[in-house]
């Protein structure tokens, strides 16, 4: 990661950037075939093919021939909340759901496919939960890791009552019980998460819109983060982010992107108890708002830092190593694949 006096971030994987930008009042043109950003006198200029996604984190502006230039290179450019989750992006028109995809993702949540679907992704979630707990249990010597191994066999029974969930034509009833499974299992990790933290940074379950600490805080940010990043996976490989299974569809919800995330959010989870549990947070990385706490400019660097490093990772795949990022978007081609051929 580097970071210039414009205080406009750039992750570089090889010749390729991700740029942040993360300064408030940058101003985002297009020069030739180059971003050209300014900041009162400060000027920079970058190639475009160099770019692999624009995030915006923070009040700025961007002139249409630098969003047209971000579009016909292929670039993701994305506008995030405070919160860190997407408010908008911009696309290429070829990065479309195919009509025959999109028609048979319709009726998904009520048949087979779905419900199959849906129980792959959260027990997968859950399966990433325990194997989390259980790798935090084999570094304590105290109380807390008999603690933590009682409640992976909690979460582990949770995950047998889901295999037990078979398909019907009361749909809702089917989506209550598998949310209801997976909350319950959800609230036990958080839980030893919270014990295993340092005791300054212990919380109180899950608290959104603001968070309540700081940990879920930096939680919320990351997940927003990678809701981006799934999205894109899913529009890159043709499927709509919109249609849901799991969780119903409301206008202007991407309802399958929060589908698809759960066996996701594992990455976000393990980035940011590392972070907390290895001092790497401080006080300023926070602003205190009422009824709580959003993540401030060094906040957000400090975890976008992280998270690219960990999407940029390798993992065993399929045989292969694969960098996470890549594993994502493959997985979502073979979601699509699965769709067609049903």
């Amino acid at each position: 990661m580097s970071v210039n006096r414009y205080n406009v971030i750039g992750f570089n994987r090889g010749d390729i950037i991700k740029l942040i930008i993360n300064t408030p009042g940058t101003y985002i043109s297009k020069s030739g075939t180059r971003f050209k950003l300014k900041n009162g006198e400060n000027v920079q200029e970058i190639p475009a093919k160099k770019v692999e996604q624009i995030l915006i984190t923070c009040p700025s502006s961007i002139s249409t021939e630098a969003i047209s230039l971000a579009v016909e290179e292929n670039i993701d450019l994305v506008l995030l909340k405070m919160n860190g989750k997407p408010i908008g992006r911009f696309w290429h028109s070829k990065h479309g759901s195919i009509s025959t995809i999109r028609k048979k993702q319709l009726l998904l949540s009520e048949n087979e496919l779905g419900i199959t679907f849906v129980k792959e992704w959260i027990s997968k979630k859950m399966e990433n939960q325990i194997d989390f707990l259980k790798m935090l249990s084999m570094n304590r010597r105290d109380e807390r890791r008999d603690l933590l191994k009682e409640n992976v066999l909690k979460i582990d029974e949770e995950i047998k009552k889901l295999d037990t969930v078979t398909f019907n034509q009361n749909i809702d009833e089917i989506r209550n019980t598998i949310q209801g499974y997976e909350g319950y299992a959800s609230r036990v990790y958080f839980e030893m998460i919270s014990k295993s933290l340092p005791e300054k940074y212990q919380f109180n379950g899950r608290s959104r819109n603001p968070a309540k600490d700081y940990f879920n805080c930096m939680l919320n940010y990351g997940y927003g983060i990678l809701y981006s990043q799934i999205e894109r996976s899913c529009i890159i490989a043709g499927l709509d982010p919109y249609i849901g299974i799991l969780h119903v569809d409301n206008y202007n919800r991407k309802a399958f992107t929060f589908d698809l995330i759960e066996k996701y959010r594992i990455y976000v989870d393990k980035t940011i108890f590392k972070m907390f549990s290895t001092k790497k947070i401080r006080d300023d990385f926070f602003e205190e708002i009422e009824g709580g706490f959003f993540l401030a400019k060094d906040g957000k660097q400090a975890l976008i830092s992280e998270y690219n490093l960990l999407m940029e990772s390798t993992e065993k795949y399929r045989g292969k190593n694969m960098e996470v990022q890549n594993i994502i978007q493959s997985e979502c081609h073979n979601i699509a694949n699965r769709i067609l051929n049903w």
